[in-house]
């Protein structure tokens, strides 16, 4: 157990987050949440088996029609999604360009959340993040915390997407369906997609659980969130995915969380590693990590 958690200690000294609380990879290929890891450096597949980067001067082929599926990683490396202070198009660094566009109600709902890392960062005893106690990250932040090797299967009604991160899955419906009007909620919405031309399919996603949090530092949303993903496969071995915020409730107007995020394509026999979240580890986590940490009689309380 301890040989587990310990690149996940490591991590979770530095920034209390819950980055620390998901199950880690082997120790042999680095911790799932180790900043320090070198990104151009080689790592290893499921079995083990050592993954290099493609040559730069390799040559792609055009992209097929109306498919975007295969086994994508980021492409300026497998820790280019992480998302640690939020989505990666707009994170919450202080800069003024990056400040969203919120409303009174927005506000208000930006307050009650208590993120463990960024500008409004409690201490882990102190934080109210739903992924901390193992719920789903729910939709839209499995695309904008922890995006990973992702892999994509198509079906003649369906797009599958399937997540490294929490084993998770969603199903794009492309049989031409409309979105449902009066929704239950879902911890993944509901969706369904087209193709606007030979390359590009378009998402629209809503009915999500308002339990969920946007990103990893607490951007709320509401019963009025909608979601539009752009897949757009540029040629055979590159993919962008582009994520945009719209929910009036919320923000005064929509605004982009992924931005042309780059993704490449990997060989058909690459195997995803599982990162779960796993209450035991978490519990092992929060009595090593958590719970002296946020002890305010002790020194790691009050630092």
């Amino acid at each position: 157990m301890l040989k587990r958690l310990a690149p996940r200690l490591v991590i979770a000294v530095l920034i209390f987050s819950p980055l620390a609380r998901s199950q880690a990879v082997s120790a042999q290929s680095g911790t799932a949440t180790d900043q320090k890891e070198d990104r151009a450096a080689p790592h290893v597949d499921g079995w083990g088996r050592l993954i290099t980067a493609s040559s730069k001067d390799q040559k792609t082929a055009p992209a097929p029609r109306h498919d975007i599926s295969g086994t994508w990683e980021p492409a300026n490396g497998f820790l280019d999604g992480l998302g640690p202070y939020g989505a990666k198009a707009m994170p919450e660094d202080g800069k003024p360009e990056h400040e969203l566009p919120y409303t009174p109600s927005g506000l208000e709902a930006l307050k009650r959340t208590k993120p463990t890392i960024g500008l409004r960062s409690v201490l882990p005893g102190e934080t109210n993040d739903p992924v901390a106690y193992c719920d789903p990250q729910g939709f839209p932040r499995e695309d904008l915390f922890q995006l990973r090797t992702t892999q994509i299967l198509q079906t003649p009604v369906s797009v599958v997407i399937l997540y490294e991160f929490d084993r998770i899955w969603r199903v794009i419906w492309t049989d031409g369906r409309e979105l449902p009007k009066d929704p239950e909620p879902r911890w993944f919405g509901y969706s369904v997609g087209k193709w606007v031309d030979d390359y590009t399919l378009v998402v629209e996603t809503l009915g999500m659980d308002e339990r969920t949090w946007l990103d990893l530092v607490g951007r709320p949303h509401s019963d009025e969130l909608r979601v539009e993903e752009r897949f757009q496969r540029v040629d055979r071995d590159h993919l962008q995915w582009t994520v945009t915020i719209d929910d009036p409730k919320m923000y005064t107007k929509s605004w982009a969380a992924l931005d042309k995020f780059p993704m490449k394509l990997q060989p058909p026999d690459f195997d995803v590693r599982e990162m779960i979240c796993s209450p035991s580890e978490s519990a092992e986590y929060d009595k090593l990590i958590g719970n002296p940490a946020s002890d305010p009689s002790s020194d790691k309380g009050r630092h």
